[in-house]
């Protein structure tokens, strides 16, 4: 059985409290796989120039966009990120009937891809799409183990978000309406506006879709594989409470759903056994499954250029850690931007996985220590940025400091507690 892995939702501003897209994810990864920041400017690129991705190398376009992208640290690719035309897009692992090859692109360089290449949702979208029909997908995405999967992505910007979900190089999008989540199953049936050419062809030459002609293909029926989807169905259904019952949520809203453990609230509740559908949560750790969520994204989305895009990046997983304000147009300090395989006292994520570890001796006990200090910290940071949006992201270098030194005093508390 595969490991889980991340949750994405998006709510258009029509619907938000302070009228601005707000996009969010935890990308979910194997325990020890760091997952630092990753920073880019817009470049210019000459003819005839090819970038490699993870595993394949493909024509480069004249120009890329600047980013800002949470990268696993072997990686070329993201598991989620913001441009600075205010697209932002994360990925989701998707099973399916189809096979996979053995190179081809990676969800993660397909987010990227998107968001060098994409100045608007619809845009991104495009450019993903057709890096699918013409590349496919495949390789492993996981380090040292072999894991291959489908794709689906939320891709969003102030203005309008997609759903688009994929099976090798085929593929269906669904605009989002009012506000949409995703996890590791497939959410698009006969709703979908777009799709790519053939499809339905496709699948009824395989077997996979006999419904009558005329009737439109519906995409979760036809090539999900509903023997690997029970895990990720709790997850979306407390995504899509959260949706149903957050009338017009805020940031800190977004925040605290990505930090949800069902019946547990924020706290984990390790030990459940195999096949409990409520052990698997949004926020995840390593009992009962494989997975843990390794960065977290909130990303607020105004339409008013007069106003910077607010980013809110929390590393491990979140219900222990701090969403600190990123700027896309500030330098990322180097604990935030450092980390590989082995862990590093230089690191932030690897100093805040030696937290988030420290916890899980007791979680139910020690959680609530950790939570009372971030809470009142990341309180006073969200008010912060309510009084200067403009300059809240551009302090961070003190920020990242400050959260190394909490971090510590926690670590002496906690090993103080017994």
């Amino acid at each position: 059985m595969p490991e889980t892995s991340c949750d994405t939702l998006v709510v258009m501003a029509a619907s938000t409290r302070d009228g601005h897209t707000l996009f969010a994810k935890n990308s979910d990864r194997p325990p020890t796989e760091c997952q630092p920041l990753f920073q880019a400017p817009r470049v210019r690129h000459p003819p005839g120039a090819t970038v490699r991705c993870q595993y394949l190398v493909i024509p480069q376009v004249d120009e890329t966009l600047a980013l800002l992208g949470s990268r696993p640290w072997w990686l070329w690719g993201f598991e989620h990120g913001v441009n600075e035309c205010r697209v932002a897009i994360g990925n989701e692992a998707l099973h399916t009937r189809d096979e996979l090859g053995e190179t081809g692109l990676l969800g993660m360089d397909l987010v990227r891809l998107g968001l060098e290449r994409g100045r608007t949702a619809a845009e991104a979208t495009r450019v993903i799409t057709g890096l699918i029909e013409r590349h496919g997908q495949g390789g492993n995405a996981n380090y040292g183990v072999a894991r291959r999967y489908h794709n689906s992505f939320i891709v969003a910007d102030p203005d309008e978000a997609w759903v688009l979900e994929t099976s090798g190089h085929h593929w269906v999008a669904r605009r989002v309406r009012d506000r949409a989540a995703i996890s590791n199953l497939a959410t698009v049936e006969d709703d979908w506006d777009e799709s790519s050419e053939g499809f339905e062809a496709y699948a009824r030459q395989r077997g996979w879709w006999t419904a009558p002609p005329g009737q439109p293909l519906n995409f979760r029926r036809a090539v999900e594989n509903p023997d690997l989807r029970f895990r990720a169905e709790a997850r979306l259904e407390a995504s899509c409470r959260f949706l149903a019952s957050a009338g017009r949520p805020a940031v800190p809203d977004m925040m605290r759903h990505l930090r949800d453990h069902h019946d547990g609230g924020t706290v984990h509740r390790p030990g459940r056994q195999d096949g409990d559908p409520l052990g698997w949560s949004v926020c995840m750790h390593p009992e009962p499954g494989t997975s843990a969520t390794a960065a977290s994204l909130v990303a607020d989305l105004p339409r008013d250029s007069a106003l910077p895009v607010a980013l809110w990046c929390s590393l491990t997983t979140p219900c222990t850690s701090v969403f600190l304000p990123v700027s896309l147009d500030s330098p990322l300090p180097a604990p935030l931007t450092r980390g590989e395989g082995t862990p590093d006292p230089a690191s932030a994520w690897w100093a805040m996985k030696a937290l988030s570890d420290a916890v899980q001796r007791d979680p139910g006990r020690l959680t609530p220590i950790v939570q009372a200090e971030w809470t009142a910290w990341e309180g006073a940071l969200l008010e912060e940025a309510g009084r200067d949006r403009i300059s809240a992201g551009t302090r961070l270098a003190g920020r990242v400091n400050d959260m190394l030194r909490r971090q510590r005093s926690l670590l002496a508390r906690l090993a103080g507690s017994g």
